[in-house]
Formats: structure tokens, C-alpha cells, sequence
């Protein structure tokens, strides 16, 4: 299932390889995800992209959301062959809930030789502020926004360490595909086509 965290080749050069963090529960991964993550690692200083797979909060219901390692498996098979990407599971083994801000930390710990940066959506943007411990983030690493629907960039006061893109707005969402697949529905070309044979093979969501 892939290291706690992932192994990564030191950069070759004395500047600091810049890692994008791409948080989720990637429930299922699909192709609006891959999208953004192109994105990120093609068109801003990100040098390589981690897709960092969130745990389910043992004080939350877990409703419709698969195994912690069933999702890690979904997302290996998702980008494995891309070297410009790299799957983690290193909250599954941090305390829960699991804190950005924490997570951050220990990566820094781990690899001082690497500059964390967090993606995020827009919509996440607006409640930012009460993330714990914010402003560090902030101040520490900064933040690389992608558009999502709804956002509107003229009511946004801008920070030095948070960076817009102009990436694509995705409007597709792993609730729509999980509720299409309840309904029998055909859904392969909203996912990359390794994920979907894993997920037809074990009959998620239906």
C-alpha cells in the first residue's frame, strides 16, 4: 500500500524541492482531481504533488465513506505511473482528528530538505480562519488556491503566501459519483481507468 511517506529523490540543485500537499478522502479519486493536480505541477512552482489521503475521523459517522486503505488503494492506482506524483498515508498513523497544521509539522521534521505547500479549494479558502493554527500555515509554507464553484476572487483580500491560480474549475464531485454508481449508472470516463476496474471489481457504493 505504499510507504507512511512517501520516498522522494533529493533535488539536485541547493533550492528547496517544493511539495504540494492535495488533502482528501478521495472517495472515490477521479478525474477533476487529476486535473487540478496536472495543473498545480505544470503550471506553479510546484515541483511535485503529493495526494495526501485523509483518514475517517473516528468521531464522525462514517456514512458512505470506504475503508481508510480501499481509498489509498483507489489513489495508488490513480497516478502510480506518473513520477510527478506521490500517494501518502501519513495521517492513517497520526492522532485523530487529524490537523493540517500537525500534519505539516512532522513533514517538516521528516524533511527539512523539502518547502510543504497546501492545495486547496476556494471554497475551503473562505473558512480558512478556522482552521487550528491558520496564520502558521500560512506564515510557514502558504497556501495555492484552485478555483471551485461558487468563489468570487473580487471579495477575497489577498496574502503575500496565498497564491490564486487560474487553474480549471472542476465541477465534479465524488458524492455525484458515488450516488450515479448507486443508480447503475455508467461512470468510467469520470475516473481514471485503473480506479474504475478496482472499483467495479469490489462493488463500491452500489
Amino acid at each position: 500500500m505504499g510507504n507512511i511517506v512517501p520516498d522522494i529523490l533529493a533535488p539536485k540543485t541547493n533550492l528547496k524541492l517544493k511539495i504540494g500537499l492535495y488533502f482528501g478522502t478521495y472517495n472515490p479519486i477521479h478525474i477533476g482531481h487529476l486535473a487540478i493536480a496536472n495543473y498545480m505541477v505544470e503550471f506553479t512552482e510546484i515541483d511535485q504533488l503529493w495526494f495526501v489521503v485523509s483518514p475517517h475521523n473516528p468521531h464522525k459517522k462514517k456514512t458512505n465513506l470506504l475503508d481508510d486503505y480501499q481509498r489509498l488503494e483507489m489513489v495508488h492506482r490513480a497516478v502510480d505511473e506518473d513520477d510527478r506524483f506521490r500517494v501518502s498515508n501519513i495521517e492513517f498513523t497520526l492522532p485523530k482528528p487529524s490537523y493540517t497544521v500537525d500534519t505539516l509539522a512532522y513533514l517538516h521534521d521528516k524533511h527539512p530538505e523539502y518547502d510543504f505547500k497546501i492545495l486547496m479549494g476556494s471554497d475551503n479558502l473562505e473558512n480558512f480562519h478556522k482552521w487550528k493554527n491558520y496564520e502558521a500555515i500560512i506564515e510557514n509554507h502558504g497556501v495555492i488556491v484552485y478555483p471551485r464553484p461558487g468563489f468570487d476572487k473580487t471579495e477575497y483580500n489577498p496574502h503575500p503566501n496565498i497564491q490564486l491560480t487560474n487553474a480549471p474549475l472542476m465541477d465534479i464531485s465524488s458524492t455525484f459519483i458515488r450516488s450515479a454508481v448507486r443508480d447503475g449508472k455508467d461512470v468510467r470516463h469520470y475516473l481514471p481507468h485503473k480506479t474504475w476496474e478496482y472499483l467495479e471489481e469490489m462493488n463500491f457504493y452500489k
